[in-house]
């Protein structure tokens, strides 16, 4: 069959909260590898953090997702491991994508410090035959392979250079300080109308 096979790439997280650094990245390997889009897929119980971690509830990470790239072309949010519900498994996540769209070549997008920690993901044996893999890599950055990729059909994209924590921003936002500028602005918003990050103080 000829034509255009669409070229989507998977871009996993907790998004707790989705900052700048989320779209500049989407956005960059969306470019240097010419996708169709990129889906944010939002965790429903990111299993590796959820025991530690006071998360807010998956419905308002997506929302806030979907807030923050609702202007951009070619980026769009995923509800798909919310729907299925449960631990959020990224070879499950592969698997129904690629179900119900068998034309499409999926590029798993992932960060240096992601890639490193592939190999304590569930079943992660079965993600190379799913996936292109992607590692943004952070600018100047060699490219060292550790050998749980040694299977995977790999692509390096250099990151656009923002380095920027969820974990912090929680912080900060716990703190009432709003760090507007590392926040799309509809994230901010989302986040004041709705009180999340506040600390009930007793």
């Amino acid at each position: 069959m000829s034509g255009h096979r669409r070229r989507v790439g998977i871009l996993g997280g907790t998004f707790d909260p989705p900052h700048i650094g989320h779209v500049a990245v989407a956005s960059s390997v969306r470019s240097a590898l010419r996708l169709d889009e990129v889906l944010f897929v939002v965790a429903n119980d990111p299993w590796q953090k959820s025991p530690t971690m006071r998360l807010c509830s998956p419905a308002d990470r997506l929302a806030m997702v979907e807030a923050a790239v609702a202007d951009i072309p070619g980026l769009r949010a995923s509800a798909i491991e919310i729907d299925r519900g449960g631990p959020s498994y990224m070879v499950d996540t592969l698997r129904e994508i690629a179900a119900q769209q068998p034309d499409t070549e999926l590029f798993l997008i992932v960060g240096a410090d992601a890639a490193a920690g592939i190999g304590t993901w569930e079943r992660h044996g079965e993600l190379p035959a799913l996936a292109t893999l992607v590692i943004v890599d952070r600018p100047g950055a060699g490219t060292e392979l550790s050998s749980p990729l040694g299977q995977w059909n790999l692509v390096h994209v250099e990151g656009p250079g923002l380095e920027v924590s969820s974990t912090r921003l929680r912080s900060q936002l716990e703190q009432g300080i709003t760090s507007s500028d590392l926040l799309p602005p509809a994230v901010v918003e989302y986040i004041d109308i709705h009180g999340l990050y506040e600390v009930n103080h007793v």
